[in-house]
């Protein structure tokens, strides 16, 4: 079995997706994953969001700018707890960890605090199997909602420590959401699903994985330590730069998807030429 040349292990929100829009908003985006896919390098999306979402923000994108049938696509979703893999342009049946379930009570009251305190600045993700998040209302300006955001945080850590979740479950925030999810995710468990799934059709050697915080360098860890060649790419190096084994790019004046797409088309440009 020949391997392929190259496998992307991604990070949605920043990277793939704009932080603004919750959209693919930058068009060559879409274009280059589906050129690098359909040349045969494994395109893995590793991220906190649902499976919902990538069905219908990403994988239509990529549908519509040309994916082909046989393609290696899957989506590692709610870092590491659900997962499902694209078969002839289908995304198929979502597989969820049953021990990873957040607590229906304590999802519960967050629903309940979202509704009578936060409405205004935030919203409950109902697409989510395993953990709850809790995300930025797209209208309402970041730093209004980032005020909001550090008091909510506190009150569920408040109540998680009540109810005696605090080691179990962690409270996870980023520029646009908070997660609350089982203390075993996260982007390092990704992408040991990530070689799982690609067990059966071959394990590129080669490796790129690009994020937009600190969480999503524990992803590159994860397969540096495993044996693979990995470099990656930091979309936000504002967040903290770590030292690192491997090759950490970032752009020198851009950051976020606008980032992620001047390497994404120099990727296409390395490992979908002929050899």
């Amino acid at each position: 079995m020949n391997s392929p040349a190259l496998g992307l292990l991604l990070d949605v929100d920043g990277p793939i997706a704009s932080p603004v829009t919750r959209t693919i908003a930058i068009d060559s985006i879409a274009r280059d994953l589906v050129a690098l896919a359909n040349a045969g390098n494994p395109v893995i999306f590793n991220t906190g969001r649902s499976d919902a979402f990538i069905r219908d923000v990403v994988l239509d994108v990529m549908v519509t700018a040309g994916l082909k049938p046989g393609t290696p696509v899957h989506a590692i979703c709610e870092k590491g707890a659900t997962w499902f893999s694209i078969t002839d342009g289908v995304a198929g049946k979502t597989q969820v960890d049953p021990e990873l379930q957040v607590p229906a009570d304590l999802g519960a009251f967050v629903h309940d605090l979202v509704d009578d305190r936060f409405g205004d600045t935030m919203f409950w993700d109902d697409t989510k199997l395993t953990m709850i998040s809790v995300e930025q209302r797209v209208e309402v300006p970041s730093a209004t909602y980032h005020a909001a955001q550090a008091e909510f945080n506190e009150i569920v850590a408040n109540r998680m420590r009540e109810q005696g979740l605090d080691g179990r479950l962690r409270l996870d925030p980023s520029i646009i959401s908070t997660d609350v999810e089982d203390a075993r995710v996260g982007k390092d468990m990704g992408a040991r699903r990530a070689i799982e799934l690609l067990q059966a059709s071959g394990v590129p050697r080669v490796w790129r994985t690009a994020g937009d915080s600190r969480s999503d360098y524990a992803m590159a860890d994860w397969l540096h330590e495993a044996g693979y060649d990995v470099e990656h790419l930091d979309v936000r190096p504002a967040d903290g730069v770590p030292e690192t084994p491997y090759a950490v790019r970032m752009h020198d004046s851009l950051i976020h998807d606008e980032a992620a797409a001047v390497f994404l088309t120099e990727w296409r440009g390395e490992f979908t030429s002929p050899r």
